[in-house]
């Protein structure tokens, strides 16, 4: 009786064993990245914005949003000047900010972790992070990195360039275009009803 065939696929979270290890596949990525043929996300010094432009904020809180499953990262001017800007994230989204906000450590690394230890040993230093566009409601982060002289900015979701940015750490800015472009109808008023909402509410816990 003849025997049918089938085709054996790799898992696609191993290794093949003729490949070469997992950690030198993911440097050579990474370190691809930092070339100047660098991919459409990757983008030249020359489009970045000015310094004189950036804003630097900082997180100053996270709150909960009332019936649904989403968390609101609240940042604040660095330099004291009565200013927030929230940002709508996900609820594990804003939990990774809450731990690194609270400098807890969790008996395993995180993925934000991982990245940042990636960054260590491959000689990568995270220099500042930046919202510097928004559109359909949505923000837009880059990462600034550098290794070797060689500077280049990675696209990023705000929520995980927080992340990283609170890890390295690292300074948090924002365009001044986006702060002209945002809503700040009743912002304040409408953040403060929030925050009494959330008194009392437990600190987030690594489960």
């Amino acid at each position: 009786m003849p025997r049918c065939s089938r085709t054996i696929r790799s898992s696609p979270n191993r290794i093949p064993r003729n490949s070469i290890s997992g950690l030198k596949i993911l440097n050579r990525k990474i370190l691809a990245n930092l070339t100047p043929n660098s991919a459409k996300r990757i983008m030249s010094i020359a489009d970045l914005p000015k310094e004189q432009d950036l804003v630097e904020y900082k997180v100053d809180r996270i709150l909960d949003e009332a019936n649904t499953d989403t968390k609101i990262v609240v940042l604040a001017r660095q330099d004291g000047a009565l200013d927030t800007f929230p940002i709508w994230v996900g609820a594990a989204e804003g939990n990774a900010i809450k731990l690194a906000l609270d400098t807890m450590i969790t008996p395993r690394p995180m993925s934000h972790d991982l990245v940042k230890s990636f960054a260590e040993h491959l000689n990568i230093t995270i220099q500042r992070v930046v919202i510097a566009d928004v559109k359909s409601s949505t923000y837009y982060a880059m990462v600034h990195v550098s290794n070797k002289g060689l500077e280049r900015t990675i696209d990023a979701r705000p929520s995980d360039a927080i992340s990283l940015a609170l890890r390295a750490p690292c300074p948090i800015y924002i365009t001044q275009d986006v702060l002209k472009r945002r809503s700040t109808t009743n912002l304040d008023a409408w953040l403060a009803k929030l925050d009494s909402k959330n008194i009392g509410t437990p600190e987030v816990q690594e489960t």
